[in-house]
């Protein structure tokens, strides 16, 4: 072999390891980076124990956007000053976004008010004046509980009472929820009692008193899931109760509150699609963050619900919705 051929040889093998070393990195064939958007997620409770459905609509949307999410609780419930301290520290801790489940929806404006944001808000619930806050997924809270009022108005008689279980009217939207429930009820020409949660045996201790010492007949309207969730649990835990509280209603379309309808423990309860509540406020956290749209808020629908409409097609893809 001659010296030529030698060194053409070489030159030969290096270029091969040169072009493997260039192909083995990006310097000739890069790869397209996939951006990953961090966003949190601050609820107004201590558990998530309620979000199946809407954690299913955020994981669909997380996969299919890119994004990183991080849902956050409270230490206590309804706790409007930490859950703002939480969002403060998660905005610097470098979330891209947040969404927001308001404990005190006022006390939550007032504080947003007096932050500076370094990134874009998504509220569960009402639109907030905040520039910042860019979104909203809510119901139209007060239409709600007039649907639910006039469904126990268009069941029952007026001769019973109506008794209204919240864990407090200032806590979420229970108000607007309330205001409207007690309009139609007030209305129709019912009696309507409001018991709020202000100790652990609060609905257990009237619905006794049903029983004990004067038997007596009521009605139970629930207007949160929390409260619905403990009243339908108090009365399958004893037949006897069945014969006094004529007919048990609320908010909320967990697994748990839906089996609970079926047995005919609840007669009726307001539903929506969480799955899109959650869905969507993924959607608009990252249209926020690449300002894609006006501030906007999404209003989704109540549904009422009971044993007879239960297996519809059209809402058992909203109650029981595929991941």
């Amino acid at each position: 072999m001659t010296k030529q051929e030698k060194l053409l040889w070489s030159f030969m093998a290096l270029l091969l390891v040169v072009l493997f070393l260039l192909s083995s990195t990006d310097l000739i064939i890069k790869e397209k980076k996939t951006d990953i958007y961090p966003v949190s997620i601050i609820i107004s409770d201590t558990s998530d124990e309620y979000y199946a459905n809407f954690r299913k609509g955020v994981d669909k949307a997380a996969e299919e956007y890119n994004v990183d999410v991080s849902f956050i609780t409270l230490f206590e419930k309804g706790d409007d000053i930490q859950q703002m301290e939480l969002l403060k520290r998660e905005m610097d801790d470098g979330a891209a976004a947040v969404i927001l489940a308001p404990a005190k929806p006022e006390a939550c404006a007032k504080a947003l008010d007096n932050m500076v944001l370094n990134s874009p808000v998504v509220v569960l619930g009402n639109l907030f004046p905040n520039e910042l806050v860019r979104s909203s997924v809510s119901l139209n809270y007060e239409d709600e509980g007039k649907k639910l009022g006039q469904a126990i108005a268009s069941e029952h008689s007026t001769s019973l009472p109506v008794w209204i279980f919240t864990e407090g009217l200032d806590y979420g939207y229970n108000r607007e929820v309330y205001d409207g429930l007690t309009a139609v009820l007030k209305a129709s020409g019912f009696s309507v009692g409001l018991y709020e949660k202000k100790e652990i045996e609060t609905f257990r201790k009237v619905i006794e008193g049903t029983v004990y010492p004067d038997s007596k007949e009521a009605i139970i309207a629930a207007i949160d899931v929390e409260s619905l969730d403990e009243a339908a649990t108090i009365i399958a835990g004893s037949p006897v109760y069945g014969n006094y509280i004529a007919g048990l209603y609320g908010a909320g379309s967990t697994t748990k509150l839906l089996k609970q309808l079926d047995n005919g423990v609840i007669k009726g309860l307001m539903a929506n699609n969480q799955f899109d509540a959650g869905y969507t406020s993924i959607e608009k956290a990252v249209d926020a963050l690449h300002k894609r749209q006006e501030r906007d808020q999404i209003i989704l629908e109540s549904y009422y619900i009971n044993k007879s409409n239960l297996r519809e097609s059209k809402l058992e893809k909203i109650l029981y919705p595929i991941d």
